[in-house]
């Protein structure tokens, strides 16, 4: 917003010089980006006159003039026509800089010597174009600067507003925040309207369809207007604000605009059929052309002000150039209402049009402001167009807008400014702005009517921010906030994830998301049966497509996608994990539950490709230790893998189920060839799918310390002759078990089959580490507890001694 400090002057008797102003107004929140001094340095450009004016002898289109500076004479070549003799013009001494970096200096034209420039408004940066040199008021003393002598010597504020204060975007807006700085009466432009005997009732009428998105709309009619250009004083005073002149009765509208901060809009009465104003929704794909000349395809939620038969004008945003006012308007209609916000800030945002208008109308209009507003407009007319104005004003004012009331306690604005105030105090800095107070009898409390400039004020804690700007940021003691920390430890499992993932990415894997929601066919995909619970999926009542209609009872299906989608772009070399929640309904209760479920793949090369890398895919074995490696980080061991049950997508005889004890913690294998041709997948995949839930259940709390002993160990390695049909498993949990005294640990290191080995038997090497935490063990001692070892083997497991 853009406001000049003679402007503000004008509305309120303050004293402060203009950098005082600035400070003031950034420290009650209405923060000054800018100040620049209109004509500050243009003293060089001073009033002089023309003593004589004579043709150049060298040159037609030149004169040389006699220009007398109140202390001199000197002499000045013009290119103008439009000066004579005794004119006071504007002369631009050597050394001056003119807007746009033009400086001027003595130079010679055609042999004539030139000390100076005769300048134009253009020149001075006082009109956008001008056809001569600027002829100024006979009154005028000599060699005085020109913009001092004309008054038009002023600062340009430029303040940046935060969108919700509306109520600023007017001279009058900053007046108001200036008198309660200064503690002085706001004085607002007095309206001074002849209306004629004709009623405006009898010419024109205004009709509200749509009261939702126009609670008010107003009117008023003025005739015999006569189009022309706008006085000097008006034209000066819109540019300092950055508008550009185009007409008197346009500037006065948008004149109104920048002073009382409501927008208004002027129509060519004579184009608007049957005399009608209907304020309503347009038609779907119906077309417009406003004011720019561009042509908008309309929607049903635009709101449109249209005639008897037409659209003339894009409500809050643009009027329309089929009532556009032109140079032969004789009569207008003028135009203030109040338009839902929401309603504008679409349909600006939807046709890419932001105007000075919507951007007052999309933030909060005053709806009480409309007459003044109008009243003004009207007055200003009839006086720079010599209109008249029809007596009456159509004012439809159908839904009216309920003030606000709020309550505001002084204890509670002590408590969160740590100021000293009280109701008094309170009462008279909301008064200095404009809003009414009561007391509430027996409290040290006030109710607050906020009036309609101020749609921000919604509630205590608002009022209260107008306290603290009213008393001044800048007085406002700082404090530094208290805080405690309390040290807290994560709950099981919010750790327990963070672990599971920290596993993972240790391992190489790379985490995946995907959407919760997946196509209705997804299970079908991976051979789910309709009988398994997974089927009963949750359907998404507004999907965003059919790939996306349900709710994911399984991460396989998305991870397989994935994958595919991966080996696509040639990344072929997988290990991906995802730790995401799955949704269950419950036959029972047809209720849905969450349930947290960990899935990663590996496909691929064991190694990254590199030539001392080995080419080796991986295999079951690998993804089986990465299983054994994250159930160790949550502390559960003496897991078990039952080839027996598995999942109906992996391949029989290559996966298994994860068991500790007789509790079912998830299943671990190779996909089924047939389900990865389903997902366009060439190469192995293998997966493990943990039950997230059930892990919790069971894991440890945290790492137990054990004593690390000072004495050393003892290896013995034996190989045993088994029937092909004994897994190792059932070897290590033998031994895990056993009760033999000194064993540490044991470790399966070889497996062998064919030359030398019977038929339906297998040789398996054992290697166990014995060790004492108190001592170091004596040869017998180790042999011993390992002949009891291997006998017990050999006896359990029907197995010899190789």
């Amino acid at each position: 917003m853009i406001v000049t400090y003679n402007w503000l002057k004008e509305f309120v008797d303050f004293q402060y010089t203009p950098q005082e102003l600035c400070d003031r107004l950034t420290m009650v929140g209405l923060e000054v980006e800018a100040i620049e001094e209109i004509g500050g340095k243009l003293d060089s450009v001073i009033v002089a006159r023309l003593e004589s004016v004579e043709q150049h002898p060298d040159a037609d289109r030149l004169t040389v003039c006699q220009v007398n500076t109140g202390a001199e004479v000197v002499q000045v070549v013009c290119g103008a026509t439009n000066h004579k003799t005794g004119d006071l013009i504007a002369l631009a001494q050597p050394g001056s800089v003119l807007p746009g970096d033009f400086k001027i200096k003595k130079s010679k034209i055609r042999g004539q010597v030139s000390q100076g420039m005769l300048c134009s408004e253009k020149e001075l940066a006082l009109a956008e174009d001008s056809p001569g040199i600027m002829i100024l008021p006979t009154d005028l003393s000599l060699g005085e600067p020109v913009f001092a002598a004309l008054g038009l010597k002023d600062f340009q504020i430029e303040i940046g507003l935060t969108p919700n204060r509306p109520d600023c975007l007017s001279v009058v807006g900053v007046a108001r925040e200036v008198a309660a700085l200064c503690e002085q009466d706001l004085n607002l432009p007095v309206s001074k309207l002849n209306e004629i005997d004709e009623s405006i009732e009898n010419m024109a009428s205004v009709v509200i369809e749509n009261s939702d998105g126009c609670p008010r709309y107003a009117a008023r009619m003025i005739k015999d207007v006569k189009i022309g250009p706008s006085p000097d004083w008006m034209v000066r005073r819109l540019e300092a604000v950055g508008m550009r002149s185009i007409n008197n009765v346009v500037d006065v509208t948008n004149y109104v605009m920048m002073e009382l901060g409501h927008p208004l809009h002027a129509f060519d009465f004579r184009y608007l059929h049957d005399g009608k104003i209907v304020v309503k929704s347009a038609q779907q794909g119906e077309k417009f052309t406003t004011l720019d000349g561009q042509e908008h395809s309309l929607v049903a939620e635009d709101l449109m002000i249209c005639d008897g038969q037409q659209p003339v004008a894009m409500a809050g945003v643009m009027g329309g150039l089929n009532s556009e006012v032109q140079d032969d308007t004789s009569t207008i209609l003028l135009e203030a209402a109040y338009f839902k916000p929401t309603m504008i800030r679409r349909t600006s945002k939807r046709h890419g049009l932001h105007t000075e208008s919507s951007h007052r109308f999309e933030r909060g209009a005053d709806i009480d402001m409309i007459p003044v507003a109008l009243d003004r407009a009207a007055s200003l007319i009839a006086e720079l167009a010599d209109g008249h104005v029809l007596s009456g004003m159509i004012d439809n004012y159908q839904r009216q807008l309920d003030p606000t009331v709020v309550e505001v306690c002084s204890k509670n604005t002590q408590n969160l400014l740590n100021i000293s105030v009280d109701c008094a105090d309170i009462k008279k800095m909301l008064e200095s702005i404009g809003l009414q107070t009561q007391d509430v009898d027996g409290s040290d409390c006030l109710q607050v009517t906020v009036p309609s400039f101020r749609p921000d004020i919604e509630r205590e804690v608002d009022l209260i921010e107008e306290v603290a700007r009213l008393y001044g940021y800048d007085q406002i003691p700082v404090t530094m906030p208290v805080g405690t920390v309390d040290a807290k430890l994560p709950p099981q499992r919010q750790l327990l994830q963070k672990y599971l993932r920290q596993t993972l990415v240790s391992a190489g894997f790379s985490e995946a998301m995907n959407y919760s929601f997946v196509a209705e066919d997804s299970l079908e995909k991976i051979g789910i049966s309709a009988s398994d619970v997974r089927s009963a999926q949750i359907k998404i009542l507004n999907p965003l497509s059919e790939d996306q209609s349900v709710m994911r009872t399984s991460l396989v299906p998305s991870l397989l996608e994935t994958v595919s989608r991966n080996l696509n772009y040639r990344s072929s070399d997988l290990r991906l994990f995802e730790l995401r929640p799955i949704f269950l309904t419950q036959p029972e209760s047809e209720q849905c539950t969450e349930k947290l479920s960990l899935t990663a793949v590996m496909s691929g090369q064991r190694e990254p490709e590199g030539w001392s890398q080995s080419s080796a895919s991986v295999d079951f074995y690998d993804i089986k230790g990465v299983v054994e490696d994250v159930l160790a980080k949550s502390d559960i061991y003496n897991v078990s893998f039952d080839s027996n049950d598995s999942q109906p997508y992996l391949h029989p005889g290559k996966s298994c189920q994860i068991m500790l004890g007789k509790q079912l913690l998830g299943y671990l294998g190779e996909f089924h060839p047939e389900i990865l041709a389903r997902f366009g997948i060439d190469q192995p995949v293998f997966v493990f799918e943990l039950d997230v839930e059930a892990i919790i259940t069971v894991a440890g709390k945290h790492a137990q310390f054990k004593a690390l002993s000072r004495f050393p160990d003892v290896i013995r390695d034996s190989a045993l002759l088994l029937d092909v049909s004994i897994s190792a498993d059932q070897v290590m949990n033998f031994v895990n078990k056993s009760k033999v005294r000194f064993v540490e640990s044991a470790t399966i290191f070889d497996l062998y089959t064919g030359k030398g080995v019977p038929a339906g038997k297998k040789s398996l090497a054992i290697r166990v580490c014995y060790r004492d935490l108190e001592k170091t063990l004596t040869e017998a001692e180790v042999g011993k507890s390992h002949d009891k070892l291997i006998r017990s083997l050999c006896h359990q497991l029907d197995a010899e001694i190789r």
